[in-house]
């Protein structure tokens, strides 16, 4: 049985990404932070003053990665390997794919309604924010459950 699906409001996504800023900083780290809808296009965005320059297009593609495989980019890590059933993943999807962590897919009882991408700080930091993103989803009333990653 499907579950209602919570809409992704630009307050909600504004929430969301200031969570994994605040976390960041807690971390000591310079990150750039998306969430994307259903369809993979951008809602909220923030980059922290002094973040690398990589971050504003990596946090996107963590996101896009997260909401079109319905999958934390974390967990992509070892599928995406040489050895790995997803080998060469990230070499798709005209190089939008991100095999790293940092993307949380945003889950709506059994849909993926969205997702968060954080880029900038180490692989842990990156994942830590993004998972502070998700608990702002998570307390939001109808939104489900997500994988972390």
């Amino acid at each position: 049985m499907l579950c209602a699906v919570t809409d992704l409001t630009l307050d909600l996504a504004r929430r969301m990404t200031s969570a994994a800023l605040e976390r960041a900083s807690t971390d000591r780290a310079l990150v750039s932070a998306a969430v994307v809808d259903a369809g993979g296009h951008l809602v909220h965005f923030q980059r922290m003053d002094g973040a690398e320059i990589a971050g504003p297009t990596l946090a996107v593609d963590k996101a896009f990665t997260a909401v079109s495989h319905r999958i934390a980019t974390a967990e992509l890590t070892r599928l995406a390997a040489p050895d790995g059933p997803l080998a060469g993943l990230q070499a798709n999807g005209g190089g939008r794919y991100v095999v790293f962590g940092g993307g949380i897919p945003l889950w709506s009882g059994d849909l993926v309604v969205g997702a968060v991408g954080v880029s900038g700080g180490t692989v842990e930091q990156d994942v830590a924010a993004a998972s502070a993103a998700l608990q702002v989803w998570s307390v939001e009333p109808g939104t489900g459950s997500a994988g972390l990653g």
